[in-house]
């Protein structure tokens, strides 16, 4: 190999679809979970990777983690050449954007590297492979640290509908399910927002499809709460869900619509 095929952008290029606000629900979580991490590292740097064909979701995710944590800086990582050019003017003072793709440009390891819509148009073998790749990118742990963080994940145009997958440096830790809840006749309306590693695993005898068929009885046995609005009926159901699953989180965080799980309880059957 050449060196100049040596530098080449690892990976291929994205439909570039993005909206102002689309990853809101994956930025209120990244700052309720992730942002204690974020304070305590010297130089916080996150990676918005794959931001897409407008700078919008660079642009929120430095304001959101800022909420936090002051020093925050953030890469945009995209691999068309035109998209970057075009975020240039966008460039502040800890915002800057870069050519490149899975090999994450930056000199620093990100304690934080999100990679929203990235891999809906990969394979599903790829997944693993990707996966290891940035997580190999991140901070590592170590010193009351638990490391750097990738959140990977799916949602619809306009955010309404998000799953993402958390993983550390030593692999996936958790699957969250976030919804604005008045857009859900059922939760198993997500399963078309499922991550590339779990869309073609929402099938019988796989534990995602078990999860989302638990979770659609849990919510339909929590109708009488409806008459005190979406917010408590999810929180109900998802009260109920925590006798047979792993849920991580709490009432807090299930209020804004959201629900995270161990990830070894839905991981693919081998």
């Amino acid at each position: 190999m050449t060196a100049r095929a040596a530098a080449r952008p690892v990976g291929t290029v994205t439909r570039g679809t993005t909206n102002p606000n689309r990853l809101r629900r994956m930025d209120r979580w990244i700052v309720a979970t992730h942002g204690a991490e974020l304070r305590r590292a010297d130089e916080p740097l996150a990676v918005d990777l794959g931001y897409g064909a407008a700078p919008w979701t660079a642009v929120e995710l430095l304001e959101r983690l800022r909420s936090v944590a002051p020093h925050a800086r953030v890469v945009g990582v995209e691999i068309e050449p035109a998209r970057v050019a075009a975020a240039k003017p966008y460039e502040r003072e800890g915002l800057v954007f870069r050519h490149g793709g899975f090999e994450i440009p930056v000199p620093q390891r990100p304690a934080l590297i999100r990679a929203a819509n990235v891999l809906r148009q990969y394979d599903e073998a790829q997944v693993a492979e990707v996966w290891a790749r940035l997580r190999g990118r991140l901070a590592p742990a170590g010193g009351g640290s638990r490391g750097g963080l990738l959140v990977e994940g799916t949602c619809d145009e306009i955010g309404r509908r998000h799953v993402w997958v958390a993983l550390g440096p030593e692999g996936p830790r958790t699957v969250t399910f976030a919804a604005r809840l008045g857009s859900l006749e059922r939760p198993s309306d997500l399963a078309e927002r499922l991550p590339k590693a779990l869309i073609h695993r929402n099938v019988p005898g796989e534990p995602v499809h078990a999860f989302l068929r638990d979770f659609d009885r849990a919510w339909a046995a929590a109708a009488p709460y409806a008459s005190y609005g979406a917010r408590q009926r999810w929180i109900r159901a998802v009260r109920d869900l925590t006798a047979d699953w792993p849920v991580v989180d709490g009432p807090v965080r299930w209020r804004q619509g959201e629900v995270t799980v161990e990830w070894g309880a839905l991981a693919p059957v081998g």
